[in-house]
């Protein structure tokens, strides 16, 4: 079965983790130092705290910039459940600003009309999650100045982009977020099998989330009230077990180093997918400007079935049937019941997103897939298209 995405493991990466388990520490030990250091140095950030998965870093992002019942906090519709339920979690009310239909990330202008919208109303938007869909980064110069001219918090939901450029560069990321999430499931661009972190520029932010990450515990006697004994370890705020393991970690650091070329193998994929269903006329492809570089998480293309004499499921299943398992990302979040039923969202709320999720397909990408198959998935698309 060809799947839209799945882990590229090698031997060096299998060695990494035997060498720890071969070791003293397999958790909270000098693997999980050295993968922080790691991604400081790749993504340009002065302080990191790797977490156990990437719902975790966002959980910990709302807490350690305080979020509360009185906050309301901005995200799109477009994204897994993870980063809406952050927001949840910490006790805030979760809204949504729709996506722009060429970038399919967060549309600045709809987030400052609707902070303008809410101000006036005297209600208090605290932050604005960005998430760079697929592989796009926002545009997070102007969301960075809606953020300094309203005075909010802006995240930035990573996880997709490991690797992607902004305004060519790469470390772009902690230069316009206060804080940075970010996700190593096997599908994403490097792994850890489950796994995250939280990227900043900002010490105060780092050392809570370190706090909060274990426990809400600290054994450093600098910050400790009264210690009993070289033993001792005090309770200052109440925590999460959200560590991580020196294997995952290690596994992360050896991932690390194949990221660039991970990247453009999906490039190359991509290319050929650009080339080979830029004919097809109603058919969108990905839509690029001069201002990023795409790292290509997903291949999202837009398919309007209206046109076709096959429909999206049922296009779905005859992919299925020829062993080629697709993808769509995402369901919009404001139309799952939770999210109507108790924050009172409907459909036709947030129009882009919701014609975006009927026309979208995940083609599959990842490093090692092969031209072959490639060939393969065009091949029965276009078969399928044209009936």
């Amino acid at each position: 079965m060809i799947s839209y995405g799945k882990q590229t493991i090698d031997q060096e990466d299998i060695d990494s983790i035997l060498e720890v388990l071969r070791s003293d520490w397999l958790t909270q030990g000098p693997g999980v130092d050295k993968f922080e250091m790691d991604l400081r140095n790749y993504f340009g950030a002065n302080f990191t705290s790797a977490v156990s998965n990437g719902t975790a870093a966002l959980h910990l992002a709302g807490k350690a910039l305080s979020w509360n019942q009185d906050d309301i906090v901005i995200t799109t519709p477009i994204t897994f459940l993870s980063t809406a339920n952050s927001i949840v979690h910490n006790g805030s009310r979760p809204d949504f600003v729709d996506i722009c239909p060429k970038s399919y990330t967060i549309d600045p202008n709809q987030v400052e009309e609707k902070v303008k919208i809410y101000r006036s109303a005297g209600k208090h938007i605290k932050a604005v999650i960005g998430v760079d869909y697929a592989g796009h980064p926002c545009d997070w110069s102007s969301l960075r100045q809606i953020a300094d001219k309203y005075e909010l918090q802006l995240i930035n939901d990573n996880c997709h982009a490991l690797g992607a450029s902004y305004l060519g560069d790469k470390q772009y990321a902690v230069k316009y977020a206060d804080l940075v999430t970010q996700s190593y499931h096997p599908v994403k661009h490097i792994t850890t099998g489950e796994g995250g972190a939280i990227l900043t520029n900002d010490l105060q932010l780092d050392d809570k989330i370190k706090l909060l990450r274990t426990h809400g515990m600290t054994k450093n006697p600098e910050k400790i009230e009264k210690s009993d004994g070289p033993w001792f370890y005090e309770m200052q705020v109440l925590g999460f077990n959200y560590r991580i393991t020196d294997f995952q970690c290690a596994l992360g650091s050896s991932q690390l180093k194949k990221l660039d070329h991970f990247n453009k193998k999906r490039k190359n994929i991509a290319d050929v997918y650009n080339d080979s269903l830029k004919s097809a006329e109603f058919l969108k492809t990905p839509q690029l400007n001069d201002k990023i570089e795409h790292c290509y998480h997903l291949y999202p293309i837009q398919v309007d079935f209206k046109k076709y004499s096959i429909s999206k499921i049922n296009f779905f299943k005859c992919m299925k049937s020829y062993g080629i398992n697709l993808q769509v990302h995402y369901i919009p979040i404001h139309l799952q019941p939770y999210y109507k039923t108790k924050f009172g969202f409907k459909a036709g709320d947030f129009p882009n997103s919701e014609y975006f999720y009927n026309n979208e397909i995940s083609l599959p990408i990842y490093p090692t897939l092969s031209k072959n198959d490639q060939m393969n998935v065009i091949k029965k698309i276009k078969k399928l298209l044209n009936g």
